[in-house]
């Protein structure tokens, strides 16, 4: 599957507290509801043009220079004090290599209430298999 292929990285050994994560189903909760936090999208190009959850903010992939400066600059629009949920999906967590350079970022830069999208697997079956809300490829 291909986004199995865009996961380069080795396991972490630095896992997320469960305060830390966001269950699919609270957020997508929270997107039908209204009271969506500010999501940011820290996957790979394709894997976001190819669809995202709903107003996902495109960040660039957290595991790359040119990502976290992305991210920066997307941060530096959004309140401190507000909830911010961070996502990939490229492959299981424990081996991403995208979300935890951005939570870190998002943290030194004074981030106060951060999560993760939990995606044990990937995007495609931990969120849009069970129907949550996504926005359709980009028609570029």
């Amino acid at each position: 599957m291909l986004l199995a292929g865009l996961c380069l990285s080795q396991e972490s050994s630095t896992a997320f507290r469960q305060s830390e994560l966001i269950e699919p189903s609270a957020l997508a909760a929270k997107i039908g509801s209204g009271n969506a936090p500010y999501i940011i999208c820290v996957a790979f190009p394709v894997l976001y043009h190819g669809k995202h959850i709903p107003n996902a903010i495109f960040a660039g992939p957290g595991s790359t220079p040119e990502g976290l400066a992305m991210l920066k600059t997307a941060a530096s629009k959004l309140p401190k004090d507000e909830p911010v949920v961070l996502y990939c999906g490229c492959c299981p967590m424990e081996k991403c290599p995208n979300v935890r350079p951005a939570y870190a970022l998002l943290k030194q830069l004074g981030f106060k209430n951060v999560r993760v999208l939990d995606v044990p697997m990937n995007m495609y079956s931990d969120w849009y298999s069970r129907g949550y809300p996504a926005e359709p490829p980009d028609k570029k």
